[in-house]
């Protein structure tokens, strides 16, 4: 990858996310993640080991966290934090615009 986060964008939808590792080290692990109208499978949640500081670069996307009445709304700039084992899904990603994440996953200690 080079230095830019927005290289090597699809230009059309693509079959699946596109995953991109950045760094990995310490129990950390950067990714970036490029969505073109992917969602979570019907009834799939994530439930990970690790905790997920998650925040869009571009694009736009709904992410539910399990208990909430709504999925949250999230555009460039937006971030969260989902500490170990917080259930949640994509419920929508823009398919007009790739949406770029960028996902640090960290193991709390």
């Amino acid at each position: 990858m080079s230095n830019s986060l927005f290289a090597g964008l699809p230009a059309g939808p693509l079959p699946e996310e596109l995953v991109t590792p950045i760094l990995s080290a310490g129990g950390t692990r950067i990714e970036r993640i490029v969505s073109t109208g992917q969602a979570s499978p019907p009834g799939f949640w994530y439930d990970q080991e690790e905790g997920e500081w998650v925040t869009v670069l571009q694009g736009s996307a709904r992410l539910r966290i399990e208990g909430e009445s709504e999925a949250r709304l999230m555009r460039a700039g937006d971030c969260m934090d989902l500490p170990p084992h917080t259930r949640h899904r994509v419920e929508w990603t823009d398919p007009a615009t790739p949406t770029v994440w960028l996902a640090v996953f960290y193991r709390p200690g």
